[in-house]
């Protein structure tokens, strides 16, 4: 067990960044994109360089560290900007933890009950759209969907738009094709989302990143959610309201692996 100072920026201030990282049967999928995107937050944070040798080590050991060699498991990589600096300034030179564990997953393609969560995603923030230790809110939202008898919240932006899932990213078919909140409303770029789109433009179906409320809801055809731990999982509800189905949605399950 990793042990993390008291001093940690990470646990203290939520400083520092998190992947979650499906592994099935040992083997850890896409690690190359998520120390990709990790990378990168360590940019747009001003923290030091990802070690990606270590992190890749740390990943790869995970399942087998855990007794979860078999099946589908969790791996999630977290780094903190690590300890040191006075109250919120760091110290002039960071020195990142970095660690990694692994829990068993959740399945994948289950179907959701979804409610709209009071809690708003702040899309002027840059932290919306990274995946840092700050998940206060998405921890709030889920809960209050949790309370209404549901499996997960929607989550608008402070504009009223659309932004995201608790724990995922949202996308919905009308007559237009395949639509999905834009970056800008506050939306993490997923991995899942970003296989869906691809699948979405190989099977000949349009996509658009969109600003919409969630009456665009109201009228689409089918709707569903994704993360890198369950894949494409059909929204079947709304605050109760039974939401549509489509072949597409399964087409696209298939197409984004």
């Amino acid at each position: 067990m990793t042990a993390i100072p008291l001093a940690d920026r990470g646990l203290l201030l939520g400083d520092g960044l998190f992947e979650t990282l499906l592994a099935v049967d040992g083997q850890v999928r896409h690690v190359e994109a998520h120390l990709d995107r990790m990378a990168a937050g360590c940019e747009a944070l001003g923290l030091p360089p990802l070690d990606r040798d270590g992190a890749r080590a740390l990943i790869t050991a995970a399942p087998g560290a855990a007794g979860l060699a078999t099946g589908r498991a969790a791996v999630r990589l977290t780094l903190t900007a690590g300890s040191g600096g006075r109250g919120l300034d760091r110290p002039e030179a960071p020195v990142p933890e970095l660690f990694a564990a692994c829990a068993p997953a959740p399945p994948a393609g289950a179907p959701a009950r979804a409610v709209v969560a009071t809690v708003r995603r702040n899309e002027g923030s840059p932290a919306s759209r990274l995946k840092t230790l700050a998940y206060l809110d998405n921890v709030l939202a889920r809960a209050e969907a949790r309370a209404a008898g549901a499996d997960e919240a929607l989550m608008l932006n402070n504009r009223g738009h659309l932004a995201c899932a608790s724990a995922g990213n949202l996308f919905w078919l009308d007559g237009e094709g395949l639509a999905t909140p834009a970056l800008d409303c506050g939306v993490l770029a997923g991995l899942a989302r970003g296989r869906v789109m691809a699948a979405a433009a190989g099977l000949g179906i349009a996509v658009r990143e969109a600003r919409a409320g969630i009456e665009a809801l109201a009228t689409a055809r089918a709707a569903f959610l994704t993360n890198s731990l369950t894949g494409v999982r059909p929204l079947v509800s709304l605050d109760g309201r039974a939401l549509g189905e489509d072949p597409r949605v399964a087409a696209l399950a298939a197409a984004a692996g």
